[in-house]
């Protein structure tokens, strides 16, 4: 059950009382959406912040403001880009890597030896540079993917990843939110016994730029409905309140001790039967252990990139 907005916390009373300072943090989409107001949180809270950036030139404006800031160029759908990015910031500790950068239901669009473009930025961007990342990644650390309840739309199409026999823009936005979940599984997993711990999460519903590409028949397609077939129109809560989940996963002592856990609200999201999508809630497809060891080295044989062989 989802919690009214009026009662959600924003990012910076998540913060109340924690002192970051020493610490650093890399957030992607640092500069648009519920990113910068993650980034203006951990900074207000004393750490110092990464915000690479696919325009840094933009990126550079939109955080001006805010102290303790560091832009880099970083286009997660470019494996070249996050190697470079990544060998940027080697020899330094990260403590908190929140993967927030995405893109939703966007036309179709092929990169590299063609990949479908929000696979490869939602998921395999992330995976890329957190792998290329880890020497960084200090004990106590936690990574944090922002995913959404869009990856109710979609398991991972094991036997079309890339859409190669049809493209459908929500089809292919649910499989990489599922991704995202799937990837903290299996990096949990992998990483709590370095003393790192990783959660994904359901931001809440935002009126970002993140739906610049939505037209009204995009809405009706994925809107939900209640028993008696009425759309349900959501909670829209404010980029500042969007942003706490992701703070509160990188942060709160609430979560010690626990790990690939998938969240909303801030607290562990309840799973829920499959079915037709609804506005909470984790689909236990996406919690699969198995099922995130397969996209992992399905990931690896992908990207070429994987920390832990």
């Amino acid at each position: 059950m989802t919690t009214p907005t009026a009662r959600l916390p924003t990012a910076a009373e998540v913060l109340v009382g924690i002192d970051l300072s020493g610490r650093t943090a890399l957030v992607t989409g640092g500069y648009s959406g519920i990113g910068v107001e993650v980034v203006r949180a951990l900074a207000g809270a004393g750490a110092q912040v990464l915000a690479p950036a696919r325009r840094p030139d933009k990126a550079e404006r939109v955080l001006a403001g805010i102290a303790g800031v560091e832009v880099g160029a970083l286009d997660l759908a470019d494996q070249a880009s996050v190697a470079a990015y990544a060998d940027s910031v080697a020899g330094r500790r990260l403590d908190l890597v929140i993967n927030n950068a995405g893109i939703m239901a966007c036309p179709e669009t092929r990169v590299g030896d063609g990949w479908e473009l929000q696979l490869a930025t939602n998921h395999l961007g992330h995976y890329a540079l957190v792998n290329r990342l880890w020497p960084a990644i200090g004990e106590g650390a936690r990574v944090v993917s922002v995913s959404s309840t869009g990856h109710h739309l979609s398991d991972i199409r094991w036997d079309d990843p890339w859409f190669a026999e049809g493209y459908d823009k929500w089809l292919a936005y649910g499989q990489s939110k599922t991704a995202n979940v799937l990837f903290a599984v299996h990096l949990d997993e992998l990483a709590q016994q370095h003393g790192v711990r990783a959660f994904s999460l359901h931001p809440g519903a935002i009126l970002t730029p993140l739906g610049r590409h939505l037209q009204a028949e995009d809405l009706d397609a994925v809107m939900t409905l209640d028993d008696d077939g009425n759309p349900v129109l959501p909670d829209f809560r404010s980029p500042e309140q969007g942003a706490a989940t992701a703070v509160w996963a990188a942060t709160s002592s609430e979560l010690d001790g626990r790990g690939g856990d998938y969240l909303e609200d801030c607290a562990v999201a309840d799973v829920v039967p499959d079915g037709p999508q609804t506005t909470s809630g984790v689909r236990a497809y996406a919690l699969d252990r198995d099922a995130a060891a397969r996209l992992w080295t399905w990931s690896a044989d992908a990207t070429g990139v994987d920390a832990f062989r």
